[in-house]
């Protein structure tokens, strides 16, 4: 699939904001006041820019409101309403938290709740496409998830879950690594298939269906060496995961080291959902022998 960078800021920085939301809900950092409404504000900002990032994507802004009518059929939909009912609540809570002191426990669990059922709707938009056999697992709604309370417990300095989260994260993203690299193939879908040749025998291309580049080509088939993958997961692996757990165990963390933890977390996370789009293989690439 074609990186989009809109979708991959939207997906990265709206993952962290909805991750922060999940500790502040429980009542994580253990702060009030101003430092709270920061917190707070850091948290609604990243989930606001991400979704806004999000509109970048769209052909034609004036459908918006698409993403909140089809609620029934389209996981789409499901992500806008949970994400607009996620900030009404989170803010609430958050407000009533830093200004009047006043911290409703069963207020926050809601709220940490819905943010993790919101990036569970993000990561089910993939996890559906059984056209795209790579995303079409359970690892990818768990890899969201974990993406976004890993960096929430980074950013509310929840160091001991961190790393817990931090382990299973780079062991269920190299488990999903081994087998996206063989999910198309066994998803039983091949040229012949994608022709509607395959009764003639073995289907091979003569030339291409047609001169130009279009829409299909453009959006859903993009080809990323195997030297470069190797090289980005490698990056995405101690970005996200063994640098920062690295610098956790080893250093004191103060306010420096959490700066370049989140810069080292951040810099792999849009290496691996850079990777996560552009080695996704749809079975449209099969009609044109793109592979």
């Amino acid at each position: 699939m074609h990186p989009a960078p809109s979708v991959i800021v939207f997906s990265t920085i709206s993952g962290l904001g909805f991750g922060l939301m999940l500790f502040m809900g429980l009542g994580l950092p253990d702060v009030s006041g101003w430092v709270a409404a920061s917190f707070a504000t850091l948290a609604l900002g990243l989930a606001v820019i991400g979704l806004l990032a999000s509109t970048f994507h769209l052909g034609n802004p004036k459908n918006a409101i698409y993403a909140f009518s089809q609620w029934k059929t389209s996981w789409l939909s499901r992500e806008g309403i949970m994400a607009v009912l996620t900030l009404g609540v989170f803010f609430i809570y958050a407000a009533l938290w830093a200004f009047m002191d006043n911290r409703i426990p069963a207020l926050g669990y809601l709220a940490a709740a819905m943010a993790m059922i919101t990036v569970f709707t993000t990561s089910m938009i993939y996890a559906q496409l059984k056209t795209v056999p790579r995303w079409n697992s359970a690892t990818t709604p768990l890899l969201f998830l974990l993406y976004a309370s890993a960096g929430g417990a980074l950013l509310s300095n929840q160091m001991t879950a961190a790393l817990v989260l931090l382990g299973l994260l780079a062991a269920i993203q190299a488990l999903a690594w081994l087998q996206g690299d063989s999910a198309l193939q066994r998803s039983g879908s091949t040229i012949e298939t994608a022709t509607g040749l395959g009764g003639l025998g073995k289907v091979r291309l003569l030339e291409k269906p047609h001169s130009g580049e279009n829409y299909l080509l453009k959006e859903m088939v993009y080809v990323v060496g195997r030297k470069h993958a190797a090289k980005l997961r490698v990056l995405a692996l101690l970005g996200t995961a063994l640098v920062p757990a690295m610098l956790i165990l080893l250093t004191e963390v103060n306010h420096t080291i959490v700066g370049v933890i989140m810069i080292s977390h951040l810099l792999g996370l849009f290496a691996q959902r850079w990777l996560f789009f552009a080695e996704a293989e749809h079975v449209v690439g099969l009609y044109y022998d793109a592979r």
